[in-house]
Protein backbone atom coordinates (compact mmCIF):
# COMPACT_ATOMS: atom_id res chain seq x y z
CA UNK A 1 0.00 0.00 0.00
CA UNK A 2 1.18 3.73 -1.24
CA UNK A 3 1.86 5.12 2.53
CA UNK A 4 -0.39 7.89 3.16
CA UNK A 5 -1.96 7.90 -0.22
CA UNK A 6 -4.84 10.35 0.41
CA UNK A 7 -6.83 10.30 -2.56
CA UNK A 8 -9.11 13.14 -3.51
CA UNK A 9 -12.55 12.95 -3.97
CA UNK A 10 -13.99 16.00 -5.75
CA UNK A 11 -17.35 17.26 -6.44
CA UNK A 12 -17.76 19.74 -10.08
CA UNK A 13 -20.57 21.47 -11.29
CA UNK A 14 -22.94 20.20 -14.03
CA UNK A 15 -22.73 22.35 -17.04
CA UNK A 16 -23.76 21.82 -20.76
CA UNK A 17 -19.97 20.86 -21.87
CA UNK A 18 -20.01 17.80 -19.08
CA UNK A 19 -23.96 16.85 -19.15
CA UNK A 20 -23.17 13.69 -21.16
CA UNK A 21 -20.83 12.86 -17.55
CA UNK A 22 -24.19 12.95 -16.21
CA UNK A 23 -26.18 10.40 -18.45
CA UNK A 24 -23.92 7.83 -18.88
CA UNK A 25 -23.74 7.76 -14.57
CA UNK A 26 -27.55 6.99 -14.99
CA UNK A 27 -27.14 4.76 -17.30
CA UNK A 28 -24.90 2.44 -15.53
CA UNK A 29 -26.56 3.29 -12.02
CA UNK A 30 -30.34 3.02 -12.52
CA UNK A 31 -32.64 0.93 -14.21
CA UNK A 32 -34.83 3.94 -15.17
CA UNK A 33 -34.32 6.19 -17.64
CA UNK A 34 -34.43 9.94 -17.36
CA UNK A 35 -35.80 12.56 -20.37
CA UNK A 36 -34.57 16.04 -21.16
CA UNK A 37 -36.89 18.03 -18.39
CA UNK A 38 -34.65 15.77 -15.61
CA UNK A 39 -31.52 17.27 -17.28
CA UNK A 40 -32.80 20.18 -18.22
CA UNK A 41 -34.20 20.33 -14.07
CA UNK A 42 -30.22 19.25 -12.95
CA UNK A 43 -29.09 21.86 -15.31
CA UNK A 44 -31.30 24.52 -13.42
CA UNK A 45 -30.30 23.53 -10.21
CA UNK A 46 -26.96 24.92 -10.71
CA UNK A 47 -25.22 23.58 -7.09
CA UNK A 48 -27.73 21.33 -6.18
CA UNK A 49 -26.31 18.95 -9.27
CA UNK A 50 -22.94 17.99 -8.33
CA UNK A 51 -20.75 14.96 -9.93
CA UNK A 52 -17.92 13.23 -8.14
CA UNK A 53 -14.96 12.29 -9.20
CA UNK A 54 -12.44 9.90 -7.50
CA UNK A 55 -8.80 10.37 -8.54
CA UNK A 56 -10.14 12.17 -11.46
CA UNK A 57 -12.39 9.91 -12.50
CA UNK A 58 -16.18 10.55 -12.66
CA UNK A 59 -17.63 8.14 -10.26
CA UNK A 60 -20.86 9.25 -8.57
CA UNK A 61 -23.20 12.46 -8.94
CA UNK A 62 -26.39 13.84 -7.36
CA UNK A 63 -28.74 15.87 -9.13
CA UNK A 64 -31.91 17.82 -7.18
CA UNK A 65 -34.28 19.84 -8.52
CA UNK A 66 -35.72 22.96 -6.04
CA UNK A 67 -39.26 22.86 -5.99
CA UNK A 68 -41.59 26.21 -4.89
CA UNK A 69 -44.56 24.89 -2.12
CA UNK A 70 -47.76 26.43 -1.84
CA UNK A 71 -47.00 29.81 0.03
CA UNK A 72 -43.56 30.33 -2.14
CA UNK A 73 -41.20 28.12 0.31
CA UNK A 74 -38.72 26.47 -1.54
CA UNK A 75 -38.16 22.69 -0.90
CA UNK A 76 -35.23 20.40 -2.83
CA UNK A 77 -36.15 17.14 -4.36
CA UNK A 78 -32.92 14.67 -4.78
CA UNK A 79 -33.92 13.07 -8.45
CA UNK A 80 -31.02 11.03 -7.66
CA UNK A 81 -28.07 9.95 -6.17
CA UNK A 82 -25.49 7.42 -7.21
CA UNK A 83 -22.35 5.68 -6.61
CA UNK A 84 -20.66 3.21 -9.35
CA UNK A 85 -20.26 0.17 -6.94
CA UNK A 86 -16.49 -0.19 -7.25
CA UNK A 87 -16.25 2.96 -5.22
CA UNK A 88 -19.09 2.50 -2.81
CA UNK A 89 -18.02 2.52 0.40
CA UNK A 90 -15.59 5.12 -0.20
CA UNK A 91 -17.39 8.27 1.57
CA UNK A 92 -18.28 9.32 -2.30
CA UNK A 93 -22.46 9.43 -1.76
CA UNK A 94 -21.79 10.68 2.06
CA UNK A 95 -19.84 13.60 0.61
CA UNK A 96 -22.54 14.26 -2.43
CA UNK A 97 -25.57 14.39 0.28
CA UNK A 98 -23.54 16.40 2.70
CA UNK A 99 -22.66 19.13 0.23
CA UNK A 100 -26.48 19.38 -0.49
CA UNK A 101 -27.74 19.23 3.15
CA UNK A 102 -25.09 21.89 3.74
CA UNK A 103 -26.77 23.89 0.64
CA UNK A 104 -30.05 23.74 2.28
CA UNK A 105 -28.65 24.69 5.65
CA UNK A 106 -27.03 27.78 4.40
CA UNK A 107 -29.62 29.09 2.36
CA UNK A 108 -32.11 28.46 4.41
CA UNK A 109 -34.26 25.64 2.63
CA UNK A 110 -36.18 23.49 5.54
CA UNK A 111 -37.03 20.29 3.02
CA UNK A 112 -35.55 17.55 1.26
CA UNK A 113 -37.14 14.97 -0.16
CA UNK A 114 -36.30 11.80 -2.50
CA UNK A 115 -38.31 8.54 -3.86
CA UNK A 116 -36.86 5.42 -2.92
CA UNK A 117 -37.58 2.03 -3.97
CA UNK A 118 -39.04 -0.30 -1.20
CA UNK A 119 -36.72 -3.06 -1.87
CA UNK A 120 -33.61 -0.66 -1.55
CA UNK A 121 -32.66 -1.09 2.04
CA UNK A 122 -28.98 -0.02 1.11
CA UNK A 123 -30.36 3.31 0.01
CA UNK A 124 -32.67 3.70 2.58
CA UNK A 125 -30.21 2.88 5.31
CA UNK A 126 -27.94 5.44 3.84
CA UNK A 127 -30.83 7.90 3.90
CA UNK A 128 -31.82 7.26 7.64
CA UNK A 129 -28.18 8.47 8.75
CA UNK A 130 -28.81 11.73 7.81
CA UNK A 131 -31.97 11.63 9.01
CA UNK A 132 -34.07 11.29 6.40
CA UNK A 133 -37.73 9.44 7.45
CA UNK A 134 -40.09 7.57 5.50
CA UNK A 135 -42.86 10.26 5.91
CA UNK A 136 -45.49 8.26 2.56
CA UNK A 137 -45.75 5.07 0.57
CA UNK A 138 -46.41 5.57 -3.27
CA UNK A 139 -47.91 2.18 -4.62
CA UNK A 140 -46.97 1.85 -8.27
CA UNK A 141 -44.87 4.47 -8.31
CA UNK A 142 -42.28 3.15 -11.11
CA UNK A 143 -43.94 2.01 -14.39
CA UNK A 144 -41.06 -0.63 -15.54
CA UNK A 145 -39.23 -1.99 -12.69
CA UNK A 146 -40.29 -4.40 -10.02
CA UNK A 147 -41.12 -3.68 -7.10
CA UNK A 148 -43.33 -0.97 -8.48
CA UNK A 149 -43.50 0.92 -4.96
CA UNK A 150 -41.49 3.70 -3.57
CA UNK A 151 -41.10 5.28 -0.44
CA UNK A 152 -40.50 8.85 0.58
CA UNK A 153 -38.39 9.74 2.52
CA UNK A 154 -37.99 13.41 3.88
CA UNK A 155 -35.75 15.89 5.98
CA UNK A 156 -36.77 18.71 7.33
CA UNK A 157 -33.44 20.97 7.93
CA UNK A 158 -35.01 24.00 9.39
CA UNK A 159 -37.54 24.47 11.87
CA UNK A 160 -40.93 24.04 9.37
CA UNK A 161 -43.57 25.94 10.29
CA UNK A 162 -45.97 23.31 8.74
CA UNK A 163 -46.57 21.94 12.45
CA UNK A 164 -49.15 24.29 13.75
Amino acid sequence: MGAGREVAISLDGVRDKNVMQLKKLNTALFPVRYNDKYYADALASGEFTKLAYYSDICVGSIACRLEKKEGGAIRVYIMTLGVLAPYRGLGIGTRLLNHVLDLCSKQKIPEIYLHVQTNNEDAINFYKKFGFEITETIKNYYTNIDPPDCFVLTKFTAPSQAKK
